[in-house]
Formats: C-alpha cells, structure tokens, sequence
C-alpha cells in the first residue's frame, strides 16, 4: 500500500523508495531515449496577446510588492537553477527512482471532453506508451502530489523563497500535446519548468467573455471556450477578451495569481512541478 500511495510516515516512505527503486533496477536497466524534443517554430508569440512580464530571480521584496500582493502574473527566470532536479532529471533517473511506482494518468484530450477518463498505471508503463512510443491516446500524469508519494523526488528540489506559506507540490509530466483547459484556481501559484516547454495563455479574473460552466458543475471554475479554436456562434464575446502569453522552457518559472484564467499548452515532452500557496 506504501508503494501505491505513500506514507505520511518518513522511514517507512524511505524504505519502500530503497525497494521501488531495487525493482526498478531488476525490471530493467537499459538506457532510454531522452524525449525533450525542442520545436522551435512552437516557441513563438500567440496571436495577438501581449507577452507575460519577464523578470530574473526579482528580490524577495520586489516580487511580494509588485506581484503578489498585486495580483500580476510574471515570468521569473535563473530563481532554480540551484535545484538538483535540473540536472538529475533524465528518463533514466526517473524511471530508476519511481519506475515502478503506480500513478493515475489522466487519458484523452483533456478533462472537459465527454471520453476522458483515468487510469492507475506504472510510472515506466506511463513513459513506454505516452512518451517513448506514439500512443494513439494522449496520456498526462497532471496534478499528482508524486512528492508525497516518492520523498526521494523531493530532495530534488526546494520550496521557492517566494512562497510565503507551505505549498501543495505536484507534479505535471506528459508528451508533446497535452493541455490543461481555460481554468483560474483559487491559490497562488508557482508554475516551474523542470524539462521542456510549455505555452500558458492567460486572462485576468475581471475578463467576462469567458462563458465558465454554471456554478452548479463541478467545473464551474472551468471556461466552456478553447481559446485555441474557439466557437464564435456559441461564444461570440470571447474575440474581444484581452489576454496575455508566456513560454516556458528549462529553468522558468511563471507566477500565476489567484483567480487568473490559464490554458496550458506543452509544446514539447514536458516535466512541470506547481508550488500553490495561499
């Protein structure tokens, strides 16, 4: 039960990683394909939309000052280069450290279409389908508290500075092609590119041409529009909605406040991690 689902208990969570990764090494040992292919014909603006601010690793005061306590999103650069998950990172690493670790991915377009669903799968079983090999279905491992689960992952990495409370972490890891639909959730977050790219299209929570589900759905704080394709019958306010762009790679961080609308796109094979804090 530990390996499924992790422990609140430290020793027994750190022996079941000595024994998850054993099996790892048994089940297999060989090399794999590095899959972080970089299309950079991807990487460009989007449409019209004004670009995210960008920073380098702001002071303490300056980010809590001029974006936090303000609500603006920002794109803050070189404030992780110190985490060791930057270089340790690899496929290989990772299918060695939870490779046989069972984890819920997410199958289909996104959450929002009538066919998706989840399924419990091993973390290798995952890699081979999703991202090694070309799955006619898209798989994501989106929104996994994995750091509980592994706390060797955890040694990977540092909680940001900017965060002024204990996060929630989680991980967000899957092929080319995977979205998380126009949604805003209700914490601050830290939205931290460990391997990839990823294109986040943003929207502030006063925007009203974003038709969200009625508050009776349990995705009421999920818009009904894809911003990607949008339907100008069904939304027609949605073409005058003013929003903002951003690309991550490798090493940026995006600041997303509370409430703010985001669709996120990954424009390659992506390993994201979100610190949310309130």
């Amino acid at each position: 039960m530990v390996l499924l689902l992790g422990t609140p208990n430290e020793g027994i969570a750190r022996a079941a990683d000595l024994v998850a990764e054993q099996l790892s090494k048994e089940k297999d040992s060989r090399d794999v394909n590095e899959p972080w292919e970089d299309d950079k014909k991807d990487f460009e603006g989007w449409k019209n939309f004004e670009s995210v601010e960008e920073v380098e690793c702001p002071a303490l005061e300056t980010f809590w000052q001029k974006y936090m306590w303000k609500k603006a999103p920002v794109k803050i650069t070189k404030s992780v280069e110190h985490f060791p998950a930057r270089e340790r990172w690899t496929m290989k690493y990772l299918l060695q450290v939870a490779g046989q670790r069972t984890v819920p991915v997410e199958l289909g377009r996104d959450y929002t279409h009538p066919h998706w669903t989840q399924q419990l799968m091993p973390l290798c079983t995952f890699v081979k389908r999703h991202l090694l090999e070309s799955s006619p279905v898209t798989g994501y491992l989106a929104q996994h508290s994995l750091f509980v689960q592994i706390p060797r992952l955890m040694d990977d990495l540092l909680i940001p500075d900017y965060c002024t409370s204990t996060p929630d972490i989680n991980i967000w890891f899957g092929p080319k092609g995977t979205v998380s639909p126009l949604h805003h959730d209700p914490k601050h977050n830290l939205l931290t590119q460990i391997r990839g790219h990823k294109r986040i299209l943003l929207f502030p929570p006063q925007e009203e041409g974003l038709y969200p589900f009625s508050k009776e759905c349990l995705m009421s704080n999920t818009s009904q529009v894809d911003p990607e394709n949008p339907d100008s019958e069904k939304f027609p306010e949605f073409s005058s909605a003013k929003g903002l762009s951003c690309v991550l790679g490798p090493g940026d961080v995006l600041y997303i406040p509370p409430k703010w609308w985001h669709h996120v796109r990954s424009l390659s094979a992506s390993l994201s991690v979100s610190f949310w804090w309130e």
